[in-house]
């Protein structure tokens, strides 16, 4: 063995041995320098390959999996982080074949039938997808990611019971109790938590951001927003002098907004959301935090709070309208969009679609609890599901100047 191939075995067992550690900067370091020393080598390509994706660096990753793959057809671990790459690129039309190939090769992997499962869900082959997530179980009924996936995609389809039977098995075999018990609540009509569960809202909108604005707005026809800031303009002729954007998000209304107020601030849960935001401009701070404890502790002082298409993440807004009330300036406006619940159900409903809904009267006696008076409140659509709209309320609260208003 040359000296040159001896270093990059070396290099290569002492990567594995970082690997297996779960040292992965220090398992890609000595998988590179392998690689330099043998660039052909298809188990270094495909070891670096595997770390780069558990890395999160999937288009690094890719090259180095297509080249193995060139060397050994029939690479499985290639094939199947191959899959995943193309998934975390936005690719899933190209990740499918690479998991068709991955399960070809070997059909008794649990992992495998559930990333092709995830693949087909995400691609629209609902039917297809629930099948593989089935062929997942039938090997590994422990698959915690399995039951919760399937749980999610027949919650998606309205096939509730049978979300409700995979969600309460996924509880049952330790999934985290409160985000599945928010989704087992969704679909079994239980009692629902005060709010959608910080870390269920976070990852969503973190793993939405890149696309966020485009899905809302043209396959969503999302418009609360717009219509939000449209209304408010037509209360008056009014510049408010510190604004703050509940739920900012992306940053949608900022364009809307801006031309009437003179500082304008945003908040949100999601740090993916607000990088998209802070990237037009056009907030003078961003910050970072949940809506409840933030407007509890903050000493800042505005004449207009705006939040569009928030709350139907927050089931109890009392303590909404108490954070925002000790916000709000004498003679501020609160102006929001809710979901609007079912006539003649409860105050607060929580949706199979995960979000909640609530009845006009609970607004207003919210409104009246904390002594802000209702300016206007029109029915609206905010947006459409399965082209059909989605009815919403518009609310404009004030708050008096003194205790005479």
């Amino acid at each position: 063995m040359s000296d040159s191939a001896a270093q990059a075995k070396t290099w290569f067992l002492e990567g594995v041995g970082h690997f297996e550690a779960e040292r992965l900067p220090d398992a890609e370091r000595c998988f590179a320098a392998a690689l330099a020393l043998m660039p052909q080598r298809p188990s270094v390509l495909t070891n670096l390959g595997v770390t780069r994706v558990r890395l999160g660096k999937p288009a690094e990753a890719l090259p180095l999996l297509q080249q193995a793959l060139i060397f050994e057809p029939n690479n499985l671990e290639a094939w199947f982080f191959l899959g995943q790459a193309q998934f975390m690129l936005g690719q899933p039309a190209l990740a499918l074949p690479c998991f068709d190939k991955a399960v070809l090769i070997d059909d008794s992997r649990p992992l495998i039938w559930l990333e092709q499962a995830q693949t087909l869900a995400r691609l629209g082959r609902h039917e297809q997808a629930i099948a593989s997530f089935d062929r997942a179980l039938a090997l590994d009924a422990t698959l915690i990611t399995a039951w919760s996936h399937k749980g999610s995609l027949l919650r998606e389809l309205h096939r509730l019971p049978e979300a409700a039977t995979c969600f309460e098995k996924a509880l049952a075999l330790g999934a985290d109790p409160q985000v599945h018990g928010f989704f087992l609540a969704s679909v079994r009509g239980d009692a629902a938590p005060s709010t959608a569960p910080r870390e269920y809202v976070e990852f969503l909108f973190d793993d939405y951001a890149d696309e966020f604005d485009q899905h809302l707005t043209q396959m969503l026809n999302y418009q609360a927003y717009r219509v939000l800031v449209e209304q408010l303009a037509k209360l008056g002729s009014r510049r408010f002098e510190s604004a703050l954007d509940l739920g900012c998000g992306t940053g949608l209304s900022a364009p809307l907004l801006k031309p009437l107020v003179a500082q304008l601030d945003g908040l949100d849960l999601s740090g993916g959301m607000l990088a998209k935001a802070r990237a037009l401009g056009l907030y003078r701070e961003l910050v970072h935090a949940d809506v409840v404890d933030y407007l509890s502790t903050t000493s800042r002082q505005d004449d207009l709070v705006f939040a569009a298409d928030v709350f139907n993440y927050i089931g109890e807004l009392a303590p909404v309208f108490e954070g925002v009330t000790r916000v709000l300036t004498p003679g501020g406006i609160f102006c929001f969009t809710v979901e609007l619940a079912a006539p003649g159900t409860v105050q607060t409903q929580l949706l199979p679609s995960l979000r909640y809904a609530h009845a006009e009267s609970h607004v207003r006696a919210l409104a009246s609890r904390y002594g802000l008076s209702v300016l206007q409140a029109l029915t609206l659509p905010l947006r459409e599901d399965q082209r059909q709209p989605v009815m919403g309320l518009y609310v404009y609260l004030g708050k008096p100047r003194h205790a005479a208003d």
